[in-house]
């Protein structure tokens, strides 16, 4: 059974920082692809960064670039977003998920298999 657990979600003033962590377990994922999405209240889940299966190769949303970063420990099977210069609008449930590579379409949520339970990030001004 797959299990994607996540931590490190909290409360920040703005301008903090945070560094969300994303264990897997079950099978061995350094052959897959692993994303972070985010879903704020009322709205649609949306996509946030995307490592590929080496971490040699890394995919962000436009708000967060330069602020967050994505990696990877495949020793670890561990998924980490650091972020920094957090702001208000990145207040919402962040969710880790796993995909097989394909080398395409990271920003797309209907192509992850597995899914993490979400870790709330709450981001006050």
């Amino acid at each position: 059974q797959v299990q994607l657990v996540e931590s490190g979600g909290g409360l920040v003033q703005a301008g903090g920082s945070l560094r969300l962590s994303c264990a897997a377990s079950g099978r061995p994922f350094n052959s897959y692809a692993m994303g972070w999405f985010r879903q704020a209240p009322g709205k649609e889940r949306a996509f946030v960064a995307a490592v590929n299966w080496s971490g040699h190769r890394t995919y962000y949303e436009d708000s967060v670039k330069g602020r967050f970063t994505i990696s990877r420990d495949n020793a670890k099977d561990t998924v980490y977003l650091q972020m920094n210069s957090l702001k208000p609008e990145d207040t919402a449930v962040y969710y880790c998920a796993v995909k097989r590579e394909t080398y395409s379409d990271y920003e797309e949520s209907g192509n992850y298999d597995y899914w993490g339970q979400g870790t709330q990030v709450t981001v006050s001004s």
